[in-house]
């Protein structure tokens, strides 16, 4: 039998053509390849079909953040290069090869495994090196890099196609950081030129360093959130004209008429001055829309906001239309556009007190996804 399909009116509709429309984008602004990252369910995109729809535009690179990413898109045809960012386990690296995964290789030790491991397969295994330069999370520091650059130069089972590191303040065009780990990062580099050896894929430019950082682009750039139309900070500037890629919806499932001082939802935290209108809408944080935008956040209804009214809660959350006219299954906006309106992720984080990412990655799996503007395979 066919899989059932979701009747769920609350749904994820990702636009292919935007995604498009956004690769196109940043290709021109950086005129080197790019490495579309898609780890994190392609930020609550969908892993397979974007990946799949950025295949056929002919993406350059893909990252994921786990070697289960990188199987799940070989699995499903997927066959560009995929280089999986996340440290290793050495029991892990078998799979990395027998799927045609690039590896990141962060220290000596990690190095040897994964030369053991390829040796013992008969087949080489394809490897970027990781350099620290101020993240403080994985990767050789900068400063005592040489031995280890050597021995992955010098490497029989290893090819090396890129080294790396990772900028942490980027998204703030005005923070000294980033040059400061761009500097860190030509320094252990420049091992490579010393040796003689041909220079691999130097990439170091995530989304913030794409829209901020001209200078940390190299050989390729490894645009996250911004691939998805998605500013990563409220400090960064939009250098690059990009539209989101997902739009989040519901319908209207209940409408009542609360009298005044009658408290609505957990807690008794909000009761209307004065009789007024409140409808239902069934998304909440057991989908991953925030609690924290409990009589904080708006929602679109028949072109007009309308403000989220008492606690969200798990499955649904209220909202205050005063005295206007709803009806039920009207279409409920949550992020997108509606009329003259819009919603952002980038102004639900605000609001909620986070960051763009966790709004995006936040939605889970129980949301259906759809895709229009473009084929994902």
């Amino acid at each position: 039998m066919p899989p059932a399909v979701s009747e769920r009116p609350t749904r994820i509709t990702v636009h292919l053509d935007h995604l498009a429309f956004n690769l196109r984008s940043i290709r021109a602004h950086v005129g080197v390849p790019v490495m579309a990252i898609v780890k994190a369910n392609a930020y609550g995109h969908g892993l397979v079909p974007v990946a799949l729809h950025l295949q056929a535009q002919g993406i350059e690179q893909l990252g994921v953040a786990f070697v289960e990413e990188g199987v799940a898109l070989r699995q499903a045809g997927v066959t560009v290069p995929v280089l999986v960012l996340g440290g290793i386990f050495g029991r892990q690296v078998a799979q990395f090869i027998a799927h045609d995964l690039e590896i990141t290789v962060s220290s000596l030790d990690k190095l040897r495994q994964v030369e053991a491991a390829a040796q013992a397969l008969g087949r080489k295994a394809v490897i970027h090196l990781k350099i620290d330069t101020g993240m403080e999370r994985v990767g050789v520091h900068s400063y005592s890099a040489r031995a280890f650059i050597e021995a992955a130069v010098a490497s029989r089972w290893c090819v090396l196609k890129g080294i790396y590191s990772h900028l942490a303040c980027a998204d703030d065009p005005d923070s000294p950081m980033t040059m400061q780990q761009l500097e860190r990062f030509l320094g252990a580099c420049a091992h490579i030129e010393r040796l003689g050896a041909p220079m691999p894929l130097r990439h170091l430019a995530n989304s913030g360093g794409v829209l901020h950082f001209p200078d940390t682009w190299l050989d390729m750039v490894r645009p996250g959130i911004l691939m998805y139309g998605v500013l990563p900070d409220a400090a960064s500037r939009r250098t690059v004209d990009v539209r989101p890629a997902m739009s989040l919806g519901s319908q209207v499932v209940y409408f009542k008429v609360v009298k005044a001082g009658n408290p609505v939802s957990y807690g008794a935290t909000w009761a209307p001055e004065r009789d007024t209108r409140v409808v239902t809408v069934p998304i909440g944080y057991g989908d991953g829309y925030p609690r924290a935008l409990s009589s904080r956040g708006d929602v679109l209804i028949r072109g007009n906001r309308y403000p989220i009214v008492g606690r969200v809660c798990m499955d649904q959350f209220m909202v205050d239309i005063g005295q206007d006219s709803v009806w039920n299954e009207d279409e409920v906006v949550l992020i997108g556009a509606q009329g003259d309106h819009a919603i952002t992720a980038e102004q639900l984080a605000q609001l909620a007190g986070m960051i763009p990412y966790e709004i995006l990655v936040g939605l889970n799996d129980r949301i259906p996804r759809e895709y229009r503007g473009g084929s994902p395979s």
